[in-house]
């Protein structure tokens, strides 16, 4: 913030005044209690105003531009202009060329020294705009990441270290190294960004870093090559995982506390070409809805799940693509049922988020504890629910079918592609059809997209995208206003528009550093199938999964596909976003 007289004090005070931005007692008082010390500094302490009032009054006060850096998009190319330490020691950002000047934004306009130091720094005139150091240290730490642990990382260490490291000195990368201060940097970036996955790849001469965030990769940075054995042994000590070996893949897991949060890390590695490859999943504990109404279900969906678990036996099943937020959905339905009169038992690999109240169990094959094996003792501890994280065998599914015929609600997932994809695979894996026929309430089917910023603009649709909504959803939208209410109430999505050939209003989220692609956040597609008296038929009858999805949607089942077009006319998400995970589903 810029250095101000007393005169300049006033006249700033007197601005917020005239525009009714600080309450006049508290002005007074301020004024009254400071002894000659800086009065806004008093309100501000106070929360009277804030430091971004006082930073857009200054610039007004003294002439000179103001920019809310919040929803500025910077390219690279210009961020670079000016080194990283350069821009946090003096407060400022470059935003864009123009004229042959170099636009930047400073928190303290008045520090002439600063400025002529960039502008000789950088061998180019710059003009100068006002911002709140608030705006400034957000767009530095979204900008940049603060990787200057991860540039000590590589500075200090080269090939004979990190080689001396990995083989003989284990304390060097244990205790506070360069290397360990660089993982806690890439760590804590991946958590402020709320990624899933950390991937860690070796080229031939570099080591990618790259985030999944809301479903998407992104590659974060580049580190040379030298790093790479110090940075996979520090992961792989912390995993437990033996940091010799080097031919075949390991499994681990570990937990950190990082920004205040504890997120549990499951580490995969892996031998590639140019060496080895680690994948770090994310697991925030805290930073999950598991509420099945806030996820995206809705309607018949959401319906058909809630009667399904009010069943007190029988088996609910979801399926989907590795990611698509299988394990979130049944946690949150579990959530759903939870009380003290039921006893529910767990069955995962690993346990993803640990809950209170229910008994988790952890699978540990080389221990002898199987998803079968464990599956056979659970139903001895006298459970009421069962939910077992993964059907990946016939004798699994065997045992779940037993559990749901002998008086017990289960939960669990298999990887198919739609709902009615998970009755064949059963059948495959030698199910008998009358029992699978007697235990099934319902079948879900989802995928996740990402979720339009709140940040947007509206647009009306193309003619390819009306043809295209027309196609998917025209028989499921209003035909006219008289309709909209109940035909939205119906199908879950409020204010649907009437079904026309013109166009339809859509969201468009913008493009941020902050919002990559204009989009923040996931949210569920969903299709449910009620295995009722029909499709109980069918399901002996031997009938494919075309055969059951197309039976369920004449019975009001709502595809994936449609609950996807109808999330797009309510803004939740895009047509893009909905072809890009859900382009294979009819």
């Amino acid at each position: 913030m810029a250095v101000l007289t007393k005169e300049a004090e006033t006249r700033i005070l007197d601005l917020l005044l005239a525009e009714g931005l600080v309450d006049p007692t508290l002005a007074n008082n301020a004024r009254n209690s400071t002894d000659g010390g800086p009065i806004l500094d008093k309100l501000i302490e106070e929360h009277a105003i804030t430091g971004d009032m006082v930073s857009h009054a200054t610039a007004l006060i003294i002439g000179v531009p103001y920019v809310e850096l919040k929803n500025i998009m910077i390219d690279q190319d210009i961020l670079v202009k000016i080194p990283y330490e350069t821009q946090a020691r003096f407060m400022v950002i470059p935003l864009g060329e123009k004229d042959g000047m170099l636009n930047i934004a400073m928190a303290d306009v008045t520090n002439v020294q600063a400025t002529d130091y960039i502008s000789n720094l950088i061998n180019q005139p710059v003009r100068v705009w006002m911002s709140s150091e608030r705006g400034i240290k957000e767009m530095l730490e979204k900008n940049h990441g603060d990787f200057t642990t991860v540039k000590e990382a590589v500075k200090d260490t080269n090939e004979e270290i990190a080689e001396k490291a990995v083989v003989a000195d284990v304390k060097t990368i244990v205790q506070d190294s360069p290397i360990s201060k660089a993982l806690t940097t890439i760590l804590s970036y991946a958590v402020k960004t709320k990624s899933s996955d950390i991937h860690i790849e070796p080229l031939e001469d570099s080591l990618i870093i790259r985030c999944r965030i809301d479903g998407v990769l992104r590659k974060i940075m580049d580190l040379p090559k030298v790093v790479a054995p110090a940075l996979v042994s520090r992961i792989k000590i912390l995993a437990n995982l033996k940091i010799d070996e080097h031919r075949i893949p390991q499994d681990g897991q570990f937990t950190v506390l990082v920004e205040d949060k504890e997120v549990d890390l499951r580490i995969a590695t892996s031998p590639v070409t140019w060496g080895e490859q680690v994948v770090i999943r994310l697991l925030d504990k805290k930073g999950v809805s598991m509420d099945i109404h806030k996820m995206g279900m809705a309607g018949h969906a959401l319906r058909d799940v809630l009667e399904g678990i009010k069943k007190p036996n029988g088996m609910i099943l979801t399926s989907g693509p590795t990611g698509s937020g299988k394990s979130t959905t049944l946690y949150a339905l579990i959530q759903e049922i939870k009380s003290e009169e039921i006893n529910i038992v767990t069955l995962e690999d690993p346990v993803e988020y640990k809950m209170d109240g229910i008994n988790q169990i952890q699978v540990n094959v080389d221990a002898g504890l199987t998803f079968a094996s464990g599956l056979r003792s659970i139903l001895r501890q006298d459970p009421d629910v069962v939910m077992v994280g993964e059907i990946r065998d016939s004798e699994t599914a065997q045992l779940a079918v037993q559990a749901a015929l002998t008086g017990h609600l289960v939960f669990s997932t298999l990887h198919t592609n739609s709902a009615a994809g998970i009755l064949p695979r059963l059948l495959d894996m030698g199910i008998e059809p009358f029992l699978l026929a007697s235990t099934l309430n319902v079948v879900i089917g989802q995928r996740l997209v990402r979720r339009v910023t709140e940040k947007r603009d509206l647009y009306k649709s193309s003619d390819i995208e009306t043809e295209s909504i027309n196609s998917i959803v025209g028989d499921l939208l209003p035909k006219t206003s008289g309709e909209v209410d109940s035909v939205s109430e119906d199908l879950g999505y409020p204010g649907l528009p009437v079904k026309n050939d013109d166009h339809y209003m859509l969201a468009k989220g913008r493009d941020t550093k902050e919002t990559p692609g204009g989009y923040t956040g996931r949210a569920g597609l969903y299709e449910t199938i009620v295995v009722d008296e029909d499709i109980q038929k069918m399901i002996v009858n031997h009938s494919t999964a075309a055969e059951i999805m197309r039976l369920a949607k004449d019975k009001g089942t709502i595809t994936m596909r449609q609950d996807g077009i109808l999330k797009v006319l309510a803004g939740i998400t895009s047509i893009e976003e909905v072809n890009r995970v859900a382009s294979d589903i009819s």
